[in-house]
């Protein structure tokens, strides 16, 4: 399917040198940020007090936030489980204050606007839990990297492979930057979104590679830079329909989530966004320096037995 279809090929790696240059002035910000300023880490990791109250009607989960702000809350969590008339409350650790304390703090203050609000559970996190929650994040990170260099070396061929990789990593490590420089909060919803993007940049990247080892089958006597750019031309209308469609919804997302899916729907139009960028001026662009040719690709046909050779062989 094809909104649109370019007759004429864009000279996209013409420009690869200086795209590459702002991309690696982008990356090494990132790390920068990150080095220094740090991550602006959620409860989750850093230990706190979760509070699971039950509403007799809908839960007014604006009307929750609200409450919590006036307590001087400003690092919080509330959002819905199970159903509408669940609440999941996570207050950071505030010292010289327990988990006894606050809960009956919070407490206090709902049950003066709804009275018949049930407490069913205050337990306390520590931050004990929150380093395993960092581990294990960083662990399927490194299985996901891990996977995606043994499918595109198996696929594709190693040259790919490290262009995928690099460029998967150049979004991570981005997205990541932004969270560092902006001290948005950094959750699980925002790791889960950091590692659907690992995916979601890959597949644009597969099809690309797809695309041009396409190309190389069909064009024999073509410079390998004209066979990805046509290749990244070629690809244009599904990459518009699919990161369009798939930005829409993210949005939609980021417009009527609330804030527990805020977060989350930023990390991912950042992944949306540089994943496209990626995909051509970072991944295309490694793998023709580091001398991806037609032979990588496409493999000449063996002979089949002796009697074929015999009937080859010149006179």
């Amino acid at each position: 399917m094809e909104f649109f279809r370019i007759s004429r090929t864009i000279p996209f790696m013409r420009h690869s040198l200086v795209l590459n240059l702002i991309s690696l002035t982008f990356f090494v910000l990132a790390v920068v940020f990150i080095a220094t300023r740090g991550f602006n880490l959620s409860i989750e990791f850093t230990g706190g007090t979760v509070i699971e109250l039950t509403y007799p009607d809908t839960a007014p989960l604006v009307q929750v936030r609200e409450e919590l702000s006036t307590l001087g809350y400003t690092d919080f969590q509330v959002q819905n489980f199970g159903t509408s008339r669940d609440v999941l409350i996570r207050l950071p650790i505030i010292d010289g204050q327990s988990s006894a304390d606050q809960s009956q703090a919070v407490m206090a203050a709902l049950t003066a606007n709804a009275p018949d609000i049930v407490l069913q559970r205050v337990e306390y996190v520590g931050p004990q839990i929150g380093r395993e929650l960092v581990e294990s994040g960083l662990l399927a990170l490194l299985f996901v990297i891990i996977g995606i260099v043994v499918y595109l070396a198996i696929r594709f061929e190693w040259k790919f492979a490290v262009a995928g990789v690099v460029a998967n990593l150049h979004d991570v490590v981005i997205i990541l930057g932004f969270f560092a420089f902006f001290q948005w909060e950094f959750s699980l919803s925002v790791l889960a979104g950091v590692l659907a993007v690992l995916g979601y940049s890959v597949n644009e990247s597969v099809v690309i590679m797809d695309r041009i080892r396409e190309n190389f089958r069909k064009l024999r006597n073509v410079e390998v830079r004209d066979v990805i750019d046509g290749a990244i031309t070629q690809t244009m209308s599904r990459t518009v329909i699919t990161h369009g469609s798939t930005q829409i919804m993210v949005l939609s997302m980021y417009i009527f989530g609330g804030p527990t899916l805020e977060y989350f729907s930023l990390a991912l139009t950042i992944g949306i966004w540089f994943g496209i960028y990626s995909s051509i001026f970072v991944a295309a662009s490694i793998a023709l320096w580091l001398g991806v040719k037609r032979e990588d690709l496409v493999k000449p046909p063996k002979k089949t037995n002796e009697l074929e050779e015999i009937y080859t062989e010149e006179p």
